[in-house]
């Protein structure tokens, strides 16, 4: 099980519950990603780099069928939900949060 105890403190900071399985399997999807910090954090103001976040994760991961522009929005959402990080935004925090919106942890954590 991978551990996801680095990143349980920024996941609380904007969630009011924290589901740890779910935080686990999102560590572990990203796995050798996070070794690299460039990887391991979103850049909102990288479009290519949100297209990957919508089609890799949204559309891949989370297999959500909604239209683009909803999933645009809700990752635009987040990146404005995570702003005080600056350009550090951490991708594992950045991934749960979109589960979260679109009711998935239970998913992910299962």
């Amino acid at each position: 099980m991978a551990d996801a105890s680095a990143y349980a403190d920024n996941i609380k900071k904007y969630t009011k519950g924290y589901n740890q399985a779910a935080a686990e399997k999102i560590v572990g999807h990203l796995g050798i990603a996070l070794r690299n910090k460039d990887s391991a954090i979103v850049a909102c103001t990288d479009a290519g780099e949100l297209d990957r976040v919508r089609e890799k994760w949204c559309r891949g991961k989370l297999a959500l069928a909604q239209k683009q522009q909803e999933l645009d929005a809700a990752i635009q959402a987040v990146c404005d939900q995570m702003k005080a990080e600056g350009g550090q935004k951490s991708r594992v925090t950045f991934y749960y949060l979109l589960a979260e919106h679109f009711g998935r942890l239970d998913a992910l954590a299962g």
